[in-house]
């Protein structure tokens, strides 16, 4: 039975000025540093797989479960949770090898590498251990993935499903990700890897970058340059070929679904939302315009106008108007 830990509201306080070292990636921040920094005064932490898996349970309602994407942390649907939460249980975790969870490891302490049957092993164990019967799912990227394949393999299970900006289809990795298939990147990346690379593939996945905070950018960088997550990455990436997951599970899914999707995602396409939209029976399709990868973190307002419409909060309409569906890239 996985055990269930909560921890005391993290301080607040200003982040130190990183060194040289650490700006050109030469040193890794330790775990016990990243749980003063970015646990929430809610945090808690269940053992998975031989992880401290860190995540938030709030509110009460119907259950919904938010799973994030590539190199991010459940701080990414901050602003979405709050307000889901006031009619909702809302759980949302940090996915390993990302965030505060870090990643999983052998019994000889070896880091494993993360791909989607581990993911699939990873998230039915989370589940049950949460004791969730039920729920509403919300993926971004990788989180989508992960959702509308647990939605496939647990039809029963899943009340709703929203894909933001979902991966899945066959693609182009994004460079920033790509670099990590290459393997004198693998090999230097735990002892050298500049903040200003990371900086660039953090505002590279927003429409329009100037909305990124400081607060927000450096804990990005503080979790890609945490300990271990380089090495875990660098296992990690070879694995992602999208070639090999069947689409076309998508069409047997009997389960309300929303897409939403920014049209300057430069990471996935935004095509994809339609080969989404048009494989999910009676699934309903939502483009943002001028956003990027993450919208709901970009413009978490926007998200939670057409949230609220689907999720059935009364008097809202999910925004199917002409400029939403087809906005340019």
């Amino acid at each position: 039975m996985a055990s269930i830990e909560s921890t005391s509201p993290a301080t607040i306080a200003p982040l130190p000025p990183r060194s040289l070292a650490a700006r050109l990636g030469m040193t890794s921040v330790p775990r016990d540093e990243l749980r003063r920094r970015y646990t929430q005064s809610g945090s808690q932490f269940v053992k998975i797989m031989g992880a401290d898996v860190h995540y938030l349970d709030e509110g009460s309602g119907d259950t919904i479960v938010m799973i994030h994407g590539f190199a991010s942390s459940l701080h990414t649907w901050n602003r979405v949770a709050d307000e889901l939460k006031r009619e909702h249980r809302v759980i949302r975790l940090d996915l390993p090898p990302f965030g505060v969870t870090g990643p999983l490891r052998s019994s000889t302490g070896e880091i494993d590498t993360m791909n989607l049957p581990t993911y699939r092993r990873f998230i039915d164990t989370f589940v049950q251990a949460l004791g969730i019967a039920r729920a509403t799912l919300i993926g971004n990227s990788l989180g989508g993935l992960i959702s509308w394949d647990y939605a496939v393999r647990h039809r029963d299970a899943v009340e709703r499903l929203v894909l933001i900006d979902s991966a899945g289809f066959p693609m182009k990795l994004p460079i920033y990700i790509d670099l990590f298939n290459h393997a004198l990147v693998r090999l230097s990346s735990p002892w050298w890897l500049p903040e200003v690379i990371v900086k660039s593939a953090v505002r590279n996945v927003y429409g329009d970058s100037r909305k990124i905070d400081a607060v927000t950018m450096r804990r990005y960088v503080d979790f890609f340059h945490a300990e271990g997550a380089r090495t875990a990455i660098g296992k990690m990436v070879p694995t992602l070929d999208f070639k090999e997951v069947d689409t076309e599970a998508l069409r047997t899914l009997d389960v309300p679904t929303l897409v939403l999707w920014g049209a300057r995602d430069r990471w996935i396409p935004p095509a994809h939302a339609s080969e989404f939209a048009s494989r999910i029976p009676g699934a309903k399709s939502v483009m943002y315009p001028g956003l990027g990868h993450i919208p709901m973190e970009e413009a978490p307002e926007r998200v939670m106008t057409d949230l609220r419409a689907f999720l059935g909060t009364p008097g809202a309409d999910v925004s199917m108007d002409e400029d939403s569906r087809r906005a340019p890239a």
